[in-house]
């Protein structure tokens, strides 16, 4: 009895306290006359993307969040959210299909911007959305929170556009990147965390207008299969939600178990300074930097045995350990990482400009024209044209630049020219090492250039002929060599016997 009449009061309290004061007619009508199609919206909607791409592309986190900040993606995934509370099948449909059509064109006007773009080398920003954690989780949920309570408080636009943009349109652009790059893990990774950041938007988006209050009495014209068929749709919004939340747990507790091990191996005197799991790859790959006196050095196979015990599966460790006195304490060790920490950091930003002065002087350009990802350890320069120079000639520049930064990944584009001629001596259909070097060179400026596909004159299209040719052996042997050089050969004109590959390439 005390429970129920404690259970009423709180009812009343919360009817009297938190529904009353809201005109919930005024927010619906509001969400409504926003969430749908517009042109506005198309427009604001690309030139967001547009924004977000290209800060992704120079690493710009500054260039990022001027796109959330203009982004309308916040008005359809409201209506999205508060039409499951309200029960409204008509919004729902509306909503969705504004949030489909604005994701679709986001992702094909950002493909297109780096179809045509030189910067086309994976940054340090598009690989960190490539794949959701728990982070990124909890950015959509604070996120659709905070705009959730500004649309019903009438506390302003302005947080509703930053927050819920903050978890998708960046996603959106690295699926465009994804897709016109021909790189499937990088779109894969960001399509999923756009859908996990969309549905937990969505779904706390309707968990708080249902504690304001919305529900189906505000909606008209509803029928019992439309609430039935608005209920499957949040079970079945929930579902790969969960999944994703069980991975991101997994994941999450193998890195504290990991943790925990190595402190615990190396005792209170050590540091784990650095910890990374990569759990893409097959074994599990753990890389660890630990700091730790020389008394509690400890065996790399010992703990990589220890942590396949813990987690259960196969491990690779990569172990580095920074050696203190004998009878240091954690104190010492905290010394140490703070110095090291502020060595590193200057060491790393003085090899980075070394490293773009070396490409651009090789390149011909400027330092400010090379783009440098610290992260990885890449640099990419879209190379000037050069009197005289031939596609052979930008290659042996990026091969020696790249031996000039040995821990460095360089990259540098060719301006587009004419592809070599692969010739062959008479009546012979092998390649001699002045040819395979010119199959060589074109299947890495296709490469630079992001085409996949190379035409070979005198390729026979389908099954190869049971007796080909002079002619078509010469083009099955060029073909070959592509498909190692991982390019696609593509059947071109007659050939004779001096060929010269044709890019065609595949737009998304």
């Amino acid at each position: 009895m005390r429970e129920r009449l404690l259970h009423l009061a709180l009812y009343r309290w919360w009817r009297r306290a938190v529904v009353a004061p809201i005109n919930h007619e005024a927010v619906v009508e509001r969400i409504v006359e926003d969430s749908g199609w517009s042109g506005r919206f198309a427009f604001m909607t690309m030139m967001s993307a547009g924004i977000a791409v290209l800060g992704l592309l120079l690493s710009s986190p500054a260039v990022v969040i001027g796109a959330m900040l203009i982004s309308p993606l916040m008005n359809p995934i409201l209506g999205f959210g508060f039409s499951l509370a309200l029960f409204d099948f008509v919004e729902l449909r509306r909503s969705l299909k504004a949030l489909a059509i604005g994701a679709a064109a986001a992702i094909a006007f950002t493909a297109l911007i780096v179809t045509i773009s030189p910067l086309q080398a994976p940054t340090s920003e598009i690989v960190a959305r490539t794949r959701p954690n728990l982070f990124d989780l909890a950015v959509a949920l604070f996120a659709a929170l905070a705009g959730t309570f500004a649309i019903i408080r009438g506390r302003g636009d302005t947080i509703v556009g930053v927050a819920i943009a903050t978890a998708l349109m960046p996603p959106l652009a690295v699926v465009g990147f994804g897709i016109a790059t021909w790189n499937a893990p990088v779109a894969m990774g960001a399509f999923a965390l756009f859908v996990t950041n969309f549905i937990t938007i969505a779904l706390a988006a309707t968990a708080m207008a249902r504690f304001y209050g919305f529900g189906h009495h505000l909606s008209h014209r509803q029928t019992w299969a439309q609430t039935t068929i608005l209920i499957l749709v949040f079970v079945a919004m929930a579902i790969p939600l969960g999944i994703s939340l069980n991975r991101i747990g997994r994941e999450a507790v193998a890195v504290t178990q990991a943790r925990s091990l190595l402190s615990e191996r190396f005792g209170a005197k050590a540091r784990v300074t650095q910890l990374d799991l990569d759990f893409t790859g097959d074994p599990l790959v753990v890389r660890a930097v630990v700091i730790t006196p020389r008394d509690a050095m400890q065996k790399t196979g010992a703990i990589q045995k220890a942590l396949e015990t813990q987690l259960g599966r196969p491990v690779r460790l990569s172990l580095d350990q920074v050696l203190l006195g004998a009878g240091a304490d954690a104190l010492t060790a905290q010394r140490e990482e703070l110095r090291r920490a502020g060595e590193a950091s200057h060491i790393e930003a003085q090899r980075a400009t070394e490293v773009a002065q070396m490409v651009a002087l090789i390149a011909g350009l400027k330092p400010d024209d090379v783009t440098i990802d610290r992260d990885h350890h890449r640099a990419t320069a879209a190379a000037a044209a050069l009197p005289g120079a031939s596609i052979a000639t930008y290659r042996m520049l990026e091969t020696r630049a790249a031996q000039s930064a040995a821990d460095w990944s360089v990259a540098i584009v060719p301006p587009q020219a004419p592809l070599p001629t692969i010739a062959f001596a008479d009546n012979v259909s092998t390649l001699d090492q002045a040819a395979a070097e010119a199959v060589a060179a074109s299947a890495w400026a296709a490469k630079r250039w992001n085409i996949s596909t190379l035409g070979v004159p005198g390729l026979p299209a389908g099954t190869p002929p049971e007796r080909p040719n002079l002619a078509q052996r010469r083009a099955l042997a060029i073909a070959a060599q592509l498909r190692r050089d991982g390019i696609t050969p593509d059947p071109g004109p007659p050939a004779g016997q001096r060929f010269a590959l044709v890019p065609t390439p595949v737009l998304p």
